[in-house]
């Protein structure tokens, strides 16, 4: 009999489980997926935003979006479209309920196990054919499957239990390249990631202006120090680079903002005798603020056409 068995809600970054259907199926080959969906829950930042895994009498499918992944289990047999409707149910609703917020940071698991109530209800639908409701576009889907096929991972992909292999980072099928490419995606701008932004733009905007007073004062006194020039736009660059951190992805994006941060103190504390403790605490504590946001701020999985 085809059908889907359970499902679960899952944060991309850290794979911390949000919310799950219950499942009373206590089978080896279902404690057998389990395993694999935990394994699949810690890399689904390497993976692609659709994929299937067979595993036997079994097929894991999920999508993933807006740092969420739709997991779902169902027989070998149960129809791909039919599976991948499903999870994209589950996506929209989830996203209608809760706060983007709210799950960035969600810190303890199955913090939105209420959700499991509509998991429940939706699963029930699915299992029984006749009761789908018509809106529901199979066609549209069949169509998305057919020009963006699902990645098939295979087992030896995901190691074992107890060590994982490494999934080699490349072209897959229909997906384009799932490295951490500079180009990828960031998820949405939050309010305090604006003010971050346009704090750090204030700051940058500040060291320069005293840079060239700096220089000026320089030309006029030829016993000027023109290290205190040098500090002064080395404070510029640092804090218009955060803001280039926190609008782009790039590798190492978290390392560069602590070094950029820590470049910022450095600067401060050498222009110590040029400004007052106000103004360092100023500059100091916005650059901890941006580095904040730009460690809060991660890359999302592709967002999926809703055919708006």
């Amino acid at each position: 009999m085809s059908m889907i068995l359970s499902a679960s809600v899952v944060r991309v970054r850290d794979g911390l489980p949000l919310s799950a259907s219950t499942d009373y199926e206590q089978s080896m080959g279902m404690q057998e997926c389990r395993k694999y969906f935990k394994m699949l829950s810690k890399k689904l930042s390497q993976l692609p935003d659709r994929c299937t895994l067979k595993t036997g009498q079994y097929n894991i499918n999920f999508i993933s979006s807006l740092g969420v992944s739709y997991m779902m289990l169902c027989t070998e047999n149960y129809p791909s479209v039919l599976a991948f409707c499903f999870l994209d149910e589950l996506q929209k609703e989830f996203i209608t309920t809760y706060n983007m917020m709210k799950t960035n940071t969600a810190i303890r698991p199955y913090c939105f196990i209420e959700f499991d109530n509509f998991i429940q209800r939706t699963k029930q639908r699915y299992n029984n054919t006749r009761s789908l409701s018509t809106k529901m576009n199979l066609a549209d889907m069949q169509t998305e499957i057919k020009l963006r096929p699902p990645y098939q991972i295979s087992v030896s992909e995901l190691g074992s239990a107890n060590g994982f292999s490494h999934v080699p980072v490349g072209v897959y099928k229909g997906t384009g390249k799932i490295s951490a490419a500079p180009h990828q995606r960031l998820e949405p701008v939050t309010l305090p990631g604006i003010v971050s932004f346009v704090l750090s733009l204030l700051c940058g905007a500040l060291n320069l202006i005293r840079g060239f007073h700096a220089i000026e004062s320089l030309l006029q006194n030829e016993g000027e120090d023109f290290s205190y020039v040098i500090a002064f736009f080395l404070g510029t660059a640092a804090c218009l680079y955060q803001c280039y951190l926190f609008v782009y992805y790039t590798g190492w994006r978290n390392a560069k903002s602590f070094l950029t941060f820590g470049l910022i103190c450095l600067c401060n504390m050498y222009l110590y005798e040029l400004r007052n403790l106000w103004q360092l605490f100023f500059h100091v504590t916005v650059g901890a603020f941006s580095t904040l946001q730009i460690r809060l701020r991660q890359p999302q999985g592709k967002s999926p056409d809703y055919n708006v």
